[in-house]
């Protein structure tokens, strides 16, 4: 399996029909056009084989002087994202440092995984948060209607455990989105079609690589 992978921003979402007539949802994502910054191979210093890409340019003032230093020893304009993507050795070959990449890496029929954070929502309850039932709201109940309950026992654990499902901030987590089906690459406008809901907010950034559980090209 060749690892195709590239930074993205995602647009939004729509809808489009296919060839039996039937109503898709899909996540439209401007999938690159990313830059190959680096290459890291196992058998030198690193240890591991990777590909460093970047995505969308940025302004020289925004960029620290050590990344204005790396952009300027490769001869390529600033760029906001960049991060790197595990890579098999022997695929190494296929990259070059100041190639671009665009949506082209990717045809109708692929499987793909979406990485990115999801949506913020602030400070919420466990019935926002964790789906709880919270109280009933009659027969003496007052001001407990939307409580978690006992949290833990009294003389033992006296604590409570770590990972109990709490009040606290919702959303802005890492996720992986699998297995979602291309449906259409547009390929002028570096767009990609995905069966399904991505994680993140409009114009949030994600990644876009093969999904290795599902992926059927070679």
């Amino acid at each position: 399996m060749k690892v195709r992978a590239l930074l993205g921003k995602k647009i939004g979402m729509t809808q489009v029909f296919d060839a039996n007539g039937e109503v898709v949802p899909v996540s439209v994502v401007q999938a690159g056009p990313c830059v190959v910054l680096e290459k890291k191979s196992a058998k030198g210093k690193d240890g591991y084989s990777a590909v460093k890409i970047g995505f969308e340019p940025a302004r020289e003032k925004s960029v620290n002087k050590p990344d204005a230093g790396f952009f300027k020893k490769l001869n390529v304009a600033p760029l906001q994202h960049v991060q790197e993507v595990r890579v098999p050795e022997e695929q190494l070959d296929e990259f070059e440092v100041g190639k671009e990449l665009t949506a082209n890496l990717f045809e109708v029929g692929d499987m793909v995984n979406v990485v990115g954070n999801t949506r913020g929502r602030g400070f919420a309850g466990v019935i926002k948060r964790w789906g709880f039932a919270g109280k009933r709201m009659s027969h003496g109940t007052h001001q407990y209607t939307r409580h978690p309950g006992s949290v833990s026992a009294h003389s033992w654990p006296a604590r409570i455990f770590k990972g109990k499902k709490m009040p606290g901030q919702y959303g802005n987590v890492r996720k992986t989105q699998e297995s979602l089906t291309v449906v259409q690459v547009i390929a002028e406008k570096n767009l990609l079609l995905l069966k399904g809901p991505v994680p993140g907010s409009r114009n949030s950034v994600v990644l876009v690589r093969t999904s290795p559980k599902k992926w059927k090209r070679a």
